[in-house]
């Protein structure tokens, strides 16, 4: 618990008892479908969300479910587009900003330019949109749609962050908890991520166990692959992007969740000396943050330096078009790729593929 909510404790508690009593009633009424109800779809639905306020790593395993299943089926992905200035359903384009469609619809639509990227805070109504415009969609993928019971995913993919185990969290806004814990319940799938690379067998035998699975649901560990810097702002010539971080001294730009994994992983890369500079989730950039980010930079003593920032603030930084030149070329983001632990993908990839192909409209069109 952070210093502010030791302060707050007393006040946050029963507050957490409150909103914990009715997420509890709501669930309750969705269960029964007697007052709240559930829509379903004759598609498959796939949920990817998770329980805990925060980063769990949304947008890299759905951009994982986009990458495995583009090539066979139809793909469209949905979300609210968390932050962003419009309203109502929007289909991403080419040229959807983060102001319009949210930072993680368009870095997906920016890596899968030719699947369906659209937004709409109401799932439901996102939905009938979609097969409205496309009816030969295969797959709708749902970004964070876990808590978003008014639709009835038919596979839910729970995300778990290795290091925020939900049975030592409480409920918003005493801990982290968006609704009880045991409502991983409703899982069919759950993945605990940001595991470290080199986790022991044993220690991935703990944790299964701990969590208490139901028998219905299958256990998966991911881990995150950073890949070589690309250029924010341009397509710079090969010479001028760094191979590796070794010796540099990097101004670490981040506005996620937790940035630690991310800190860990340029730590290990032999850098001089790491410079966190850290906004809140989600933050929307200004010229005055950008301002800073140059002053910073500039007081870095050294050639040999460099700006890292993630993927996902990349895309809200594409929008200045009057950063100096010496940022521009300096200030890099590094993707991001799932990798499953164990070898685990190969299970975890037949698991997906074959419930969508027995699942969709016109399943005899994709013979196993």
């Amino acid at each position: 618990m952070n210093t502010a909510r030791k302060i707050l404790a007393p006040l946050l508690f029963p507050v957490s008892l409150i909103y914990g009593f009715i997420i509890i009633i709501r669930n309750k009424l969705y269960d029964s479908q007697f007052i709240l109800k559930s829509a379903e779809f004759k598609i498959p639905i796939i949920c990817i969300g998770n329980i805990t306020v925060g980063g769990t790593g949304k947008t890299p395993h759905t951009e994982y479910l986009i990458n495995l299943l583009k090539n066979d089926f139809k793909v469209a992905t949905l979300s609210r587009g968390y932050k962003r200035k419009s309203k109502g359903f929007l289909l991403a384009t080419n040229n959807s900003t983060s102001a319009e469609i949210g930072d993680e619809p368009m870095q997906i639509k920016q890596k899968f330019p030719e699947t369906i990227v659209a937004v709409d805070s109401n799932r439901k109504n996102g939905i009938n949109e979609l097969l409205k415009k496309f009816p030969d969609i295969d797959v709708i993928l749902l970004d964070d749609a876990y808590q978003h019971r008014q639709v009835k995913a038919s596979m839910s993919v729970l995300l778990i962050d290795y290091s925020k185990p939900l049975n030592h969290d409480f409920i918003l806004p005493f801990g982290n908890l968006r609704e009880q814990s045991s409502e991983m319940r409703r899982a069919n799938i759950i993945i605990i991520t940001k595991t470290p690379a080199l986790i022991k067998p044993i220690n991935r035998r703990i944790i299964t166990t701990d969590l208490k699975a139901y028998p219905y649901q299958d256990v998966y560990f991911s881990t995150f692959d950073y890949g070589k810097p690309i250029s924010v702002f341009s397509n710079l010539p090969i010479e001028n992007i760094p191979e590796n971080l070794a010796g540099y001294k990097v101004l670490l730009v981040t506005g996620i969740a937790n940035p630690k994994p991310l800190i860990d992983y340029i730590e290990n890369q032999k850098v001089a000396e790491i410079v966190l500079f850290d906004f809140p989730d989600h933050h929307n950039f200004s010229k005055k943050d950008i301002e800073l980010i140059e002053t910073r930079f500039n007081d870095i003593n050294t050639t040999k330096k460099i700006i890292i920032t993630t993927e996902k603030d990349a895309m809200r930084l594409q929008i200045f078009s009057n950063i100096a030149d010496n940022l521009k070329k300096n200030w890099f983001y590094l993707p991001i790729r799932v990798v499953f632990q164990n070898n685990q993908n190969e299970t975890f990839n037949k698991q997906i593929i074959d419930y969508v192909r027995k699942n969709k409209t016109h399943s005899f069109l994709y013979p196993r």
